[in-house]
């Protein structure tokens, strides 16, 4: 399933979940996102991985399919390749290791970099400690997730072809509120489900802070990926 890839040009690989779910732009999974960006892409499904399997299960069974997708997508000339699920910042080290080319598994790989993160999260059960520091995420940040069983949680987890983005945006908004609420000393929201990003600016809007998640991680990414290159090519 390609984006708007042609022929030999550099594209960004995106390593997919399993899902029918739906994904609007802005979305990491939808080509929507990055034809609108402008940014070739290449979308690689790993059979089997649902939501689920990845959040909840963390199933290790999984490492080796999303390898193969890694390696088959750099084989093809991604010159950079991420990833639809902030949780998989827990295989980054796996994944980039097996690649030659830069691998952003996950919005939660900035973190470090932010002033006073705050993270909201699809299921802070599972956003356990021993992932958030094989991300690099610093200690103490601040984690809220989505309500349980929610209009987004409940649809994604379930992988219902129905979502009402109205109140998924509302899902989102009332986790960020909660998060600076309970910790007012967040500077910097970090969003990171990539099905969040298409709520961004609600979540600006409605927190008063700026607002990071893999959308944005990856334009800045391309756009130093392509100036990289440019010069190179000079």
């Amino acid at each position: 399933m390609n984006g708007s890839d042609t022929g030999a040009v550099a594209f960004l690989g995106v390593i997919v979940l399993d899902t029918r779910f739906p994904r609007p732009p802005g979305d990491i999974g939808s080509p929507q996102t990055w034809v609108r960006a402008g940014i070739p892409a290449r979308l690689r499904v790993v059979p089997g991985a649902s939501a689920r399997r990845v959040v909840q299960e963390q199933d290790p069974a999984l490492l080796g399919p999303f390898i193969d997708a890694a390696r088959s997508l750099a084989a093809d000339g991604a010159c950079l390749i991420t990833t639809s699920c902030g949780f998989l910042a827990g295989w980054q080290a796996e994944l980039q290791a097996a690649v030659p080319v830069p691998v952003i598994t996950s919005s939660l790989l900035q973190c470090s970099d932010l002033p006073a993160p705050g993270i909201v999260t699809f299921d802070a059960a599972s956003l356990h400690h021993a992932l958030l520091r094989r991300a690099g995420v610093p200690d103490g940040t601040p984690v809220e997730g989505l309500a349980p069983g929610c209009e987004l949680q409940s649809r994604i987890l379930a992988d219902n072809t129905l979502l009402d983005l109205a109140q998924a945006q509302r899902d989102v908004v009332a986790a960020a509120v909660q998060l600076v609420s309970r910790h007012p000393q967040v500077q910097t929201v970090v969003l990171e489900c990539t099905n969040m990003p298409p709520y961004r600016a609600a979540v600006e809007q409605a927190t008063g802070r700026p607002v990071h998640d893999l959308e944005t991680l990856m334009l800045a990414a391309w756009r130093r990926a392509q100036s990289s290159s440019t010069r190179r090519a000079g």
